[in-house]
């Protein structure tokens, strides 16, 4: 069962490209977490594309980037940045599949890195892009002061 994960970022101040709901250019990206993955369901539109119908990579990265980054804050409870993202594009994710689908699943997490394992699926449910991220934490008094972090539990209901 998948349980929704709430965005308790000040939508006035919090333009990120990946997750602001306020930021016309942006992605606009929401989350779930079903058992042990974060997932994030998204509507590619055209202007997104790189060749006709085609997800541009760097959107296809950054869809996966910002999973593993709402893992940090939702479920691990804290900021982080990311240190190491490798990609690999095992096919196009054709746009006009309709929705496509993000999961990120923690791999190891040690003193002050996480390391996911995140995958991008078309709309018909193929796996397209693949993606191992790594990401420096934050000891989460330095990201509430620093980063305006909320608290792990601001992001459930």
């Amino acid at each position: 069962m998948r349980k929704k994960i709430v965005n308790p970022f000040d939508p006035e101040k919090n333009l990120c490209f990946g997750c602001g709901v306020n930021n016309p250019y942006g992605l606009r990206l929401s989350f779930e977490r079903e058992k042990d993955e974060l997932i994030a369901s998204w509507d590619p539109q055209s202007y997104y594309q790189g060749y006709l119908n085609i997800l541009h990579g760097g959107i296809a990265a950054t869809i996966l980037d910002e999973a593993s980054a709402w893992y940090v804050h939702s479920i691990i409870g804290t900021a982080g940045v990311t240190t190491t993202l490798s990609v690999n594009y095992l096919r196009p994710v054709f746009l006009n599949k309709g929705i496509v689908t993000a999961r990120a699943r923690l791999v190891s997490k040690e003193d002050k890195m996480a390391s996911f394992e995140c995958g991008l699926y078309d709309g018909s449910g193929t796996l397209c892009v693949t993606a191992d991220t790594q990401f420096f934490i934050y000891p989460e008094e330095v990201a509430k002061r620093k980063f305006s972090y909320p608290g792990k539990e601001h992001f459930t209901i």
